[in-house]
């Protein structure tokens, strides 16, 4: 039903399917999709094409509401609102854990640069005349191998993070 509306009121506007999706701020095969049913728009949407269209969103939704039903629309409505929120409030929790992390890696990774300047390459000047004494040297020089090359790139990465994840006001 909500398909033919869309379809139906475009027309009767005299809009092409272009038109409308760019008045809508969509792509062209979202506003095909609503139209052949294989998708719905979202609540927003629906006020977005209601709006464009001058019909309020019961017609668009091919509906006609009641004194009664408007009172079980309204509580729904409640509802929903306060799920969004509740998932707003989520999200925003998810993304400041992220942020934390990512400020927290990047630092780890500082430190881990300061220790190995302070400490140098000190392994390098140990007599290697025993066995494991060799196999530790070749480990801790292999680690910092590592380290010198794998964490700008991580470092990099982590204030990327922290850059995307601020909260933007």
């Amino acid at each position: 039903m909500l398909s033919e509306n869309i379809k139906k009121l475009r027309k009767s506007k005299g809009l092409s399917q272009q038109e409308l999706a760019v008045e809508l701020n969509v792509v062209r095969q979202t506003l095909s999709k609503w139209e052949n049913g294989l998708s719905v728009p979202d609540a927003d949407m629906l006020v977005s094409l209601s709006n464009t269209f001058d019909v309020p969103v019961s017609s668009l939704l091919g509906e006609t509401i009641s004194e009664k039903e408007a009172d079980t629309i309204q509580s729904l409505a409640n509802k929903l609102e306060i799920i969004n929120l509740q998932l707003a409030q989520r999200k925003e929790s998810r993304q400041k854990i992220l942020h934390i992390s990512f400020i927290l890696g990047s630092v780890l990774i500082i430190i881990g640069f300061l220790i190995m300047a302070a400490l140098g390459s000190s392994y390098l000047t140990w007599t290697s005349n025993d066995m494991e004494t060799a196999v530790l040297i070749v480990f801790l020089h292999g680690i910092e191998w590592l380290f010198i090359r794998v964490a700008p790139l991580l470092l990099i990465g982590t204030l990327i993070g922290v850059y995307i994840t601020r909260k933007k006001y």
